[in-house]
């Protein structure tokens, strides 16, 4: 407890899901957290109210990660509000299906542009307002295991997903030498509204747990502990790793 005390992070995305789980996860450390999503709605609150009840403080921001505007204002609001920003968790995405015989261009956009151009407004900010003030920073962006292995049906997210852990690496490269370190963590089979329909599907469910060693499909709260490793000052010689919490499905 308290391995986060004093810090503040943006968590994009947390209003539920895994970037709830993530939210929370710093809030019982100690964090400060600005939660974030493209509309305001109860879920938002919701998510504040259970991290002001674990003793933290939070505020809920609007903000459409696609929006270069939205999210410079997302950094600038978070500072005005607590003085400054630590950790940046890029993790809002969406999934859109469909094969490559499938796909208009429309979806195609839609996919990147909240995804992979989401993960690049929320650094590009982040790091200018770190490098501001002049001590590190975290960098956390959420891609997935669809972003190291291929999945069929779904070419424009294992797109997305491949283009965040390749602009992890380089991020990391350009920022090393003012103290901010940028990780992904690639997620496996996590248990969200995304995944819940595919999940409720019998056949589905039980190829996933055939595919997942360890016998069980994540939960956002796996996501958060991961986070909060990659968060603490003890992590500050990891940089450029994609941290997979997968239950070993990429390792078969």
């Amino acid at each position: 407890m308290g391995r986060l005390e004093g810090k503040v992070a943006i968590v994009t995305g947390s209003n539920r899901g895994i970037g709830k789980g993530i939210a929370i996860a710093f809030a019982k450390e100690g964090c400060k957290v600005v939660v974030s999503n493209y509309k305001k709605d109860s879920e938002g609150e919701k998510a504040v109210n259970e991290i002001e009840k674990l003793g933290s403080n939070a505020i809920f921001v609007k903000a459409d990660v696609s929006k270069g505007n939205d999210m410079k204002d997302l950094v600038k609001k978070a500072v005005e509000k607590f003085g400054k920003l630590d950790i940046m968790v890029n993790n809002a995405g969406i999934l859109v299906s469909g094969s490559v015989k499938e796909l208009t261009e429309k979806d195609w956009d839609r996919q990147m542009s909240v995804n992979l151009k989401g993960a690049f407004f929320g650094t590009k900010y982040a790091v200018e307002q770190m490098v501001k003030q002049g001590k590190g920073g975290r960098i956390i962006n959420i891609s997935s295991i669809a972003g190291l292995v291929g999945f069929p049906g779904i070419s424009a997210y294992c797109a997305s997903k491949g283009g965040i852990t390749e602009l992890t690496r380089e991020v990391a490269l350009d920022c090393a030498k003012d103290g901010i370190t940028v990780n992904a963590i690639n997620p496996g089979v996590i248990v969200t509204d995304m995944t819940k329909g595919m999940l409720e599907d019998k056949a589905t469910l039980k190829n996933f747990l055939e595919n997942t060693p360890v016998g069980r499909v994540g939960k956002p709260e796996d996501i958060g502990n991961a986070a909060v490793f990659l968060a603490l000052d003890e992590s500050s010689f990891i940089t450029g790793h994609n941290l997979v919490v997968d239950g070993g499905w990429t390792a078969r």
